[in-house]
């Protein structure tokens, strides 16, 4: 069972894949676009455009664009779209985030919980800048230490300490960079808690429900190992910042 598989099948009940309670979500798009009746938006790493898809439904005359290297996730983007009649107003690429240009600059440029597609945060700051119009904002999801990591929490992630700051450190960066936070959300303890039962618990209850089909000790095994570097590693230790930007 590949990776892109695993992920589909673990945000099924929860299609935000960053620890983002559906308010905080509601929030941030609401400050995002706030005082623009119109304009254009774009998705780094859109998945299966969950958050496209909610910032479209409530806004007639806002357009979309996600791209994501996962063709299963951006076919149900489509479905989605379909379902809530927006779908002549999203456009959805299969390609690297990293290889996507567009003609048009966008209002509102988002990567939430993708920063990996671009080798971390600066270079996603840097793709960004060259993606977003004059006066445009940058809605950015990434990682920071809460507290200094223990072997386990770095083993959990797959990650060394040098991958992540901690959260005053991160800000200094983005603001060395050019960049202004005019909101943000930090994901609480029960944000991070509720998405990772979330993950664990669907690709779990995937496996129980089709016992019989190839994937599913796979699917089992994943779920599993997942929970153990949660609870004994990360949890508590890794935190999530969600920033709205503005350029300087």
């Amino acid at each position: 069972m590949d990776r892109q598989q695993i992920s589909r099948l673990a945000h099924t009940h929860h299609p935000i894949a960053a620890p983002l309670a559906d308010t905080s979500v509601a929030r941030l798009l609401d400050r995002a676009l706030a005082g623009r009746e119109s304009g254009r938006m774009l998705d780094l790493g859109c998945g299966e455009g969950a958050w496209l898809l909610r910032a479209l439904a409530p806004r007639p005359d806002w357009r979309a664009v996600g791209v994501d290297v996962d063709a299963a996730a951006l076919t149900r983007a489509r479905e989605s779209a379909t379902a809530l009649g927006v779908v002549r107003r999203l456009g959805l690429h299969h390609r690297d985030a990293r290889e996507f240009t567009a003609v048009e600059p966008f209002d509102l440029v988002l990567c939430v919980g993708a920063t990996h597609a671009f080798g971390g945060l600066l270079p996603t700051l840097a793709a960004a800048r060259e993606l977003l119009a004059p006066g445009g904002r940058l809605l950015v999801g990434e990682g920071f230490w809460e507290r200094e990591p223990s072997r386990a929490a770095l083993d959990g992630l797959g990650a060394v300490p040098e991958d992540f700051a901690d959260l005053a450190t991160t800000t200094d960066r983005v603001l060395a960079d050019g960049w202004t936070p005019v909101d943000g959300h930090v994901s609480t303890a029960q944000e991070w808690d509720d998405y990772e039962f979330s993950w664990t618990g669907s690709l779990a209850e995937w496996a129980l429900d089709h016992p019989d089909h190839p994937d599913a000790a796979a699917a089992r095994e994943a779920a599993d190992r997942h929970r153990t570097e949660w609870l004994h590693g990360y949890r508590g230790t890794f935190g999530f910042v969600t920033y709205l930007l503005r350029r300087d």
